[in-house]
């Protein structure tokens, strides 16, 4: 099944569902500068080996790489800087137990903006297995494959 982007979406991490069975999907605010919405709006996103920590009762959005913008002016920005997550802390508290209990890991799966503002999907993932990337890609094989019969 292809993708197909959104007017207000910014960016999808398709290596997510590739490298993690996901769960528990989470909508959470992002705090970032003004040259980072920027970029974001020019799609200057890349979510590469990118995940969020916990820590002193907070969320953060770690190795997400956010483009510098041109017109940025003199401050130079940190390209990879962690990014705070805003979740309720019932929430935090929740996924953080998750994560420290059984092994699984949070990781963004999209940016999209919602009403103005810039937010990030979130899920539960736990790793596959080799099998498991062989099995999805065997799935994926079929599924173009019947769709090529049909059309």
């Amino acid at each position: 099944m292809a993708h197909k982007k959104s007017a207000n979406e910014i960016a999808v991490n398709k290596k997510a569902r590739f490298l993690y069975e996901l769960s528990d999907f989470l909508e959470a605010g992002i705090s970032l500068t003004g040259p980072e919405v920027k970029s974001l709006r020019a799609h200057k996103v890349n979510f590469l080996d990118s995940y969020v920590e916990f820590r002193d009762g907070e969320a953060w959005l770690q190795s997400l790489h956010i483009s510098p913008y041109e017109n940025a002016g003199y401050t130079p920005q940190d390209p990879d800087r962690p990014r705070r997550l805003l979740l309720h802390a019932s929430e935090i508290h929740r996924l953080s137990g998750i994560v420290a209990q059984k092994g699984m890991t949070v990781v963004p799966v999209k940016l999209y903006f919602s009403k103005g503002k810039v937010k990030v999907e979130i899920a539960l993932g736990r790793g596959k297995k080799l099998h498991d990337h062989r099995e999805t890609l065997k799935k994926r094989a079929e599924e173009r494959d019947l769709a090529r019969e049909l059309a």
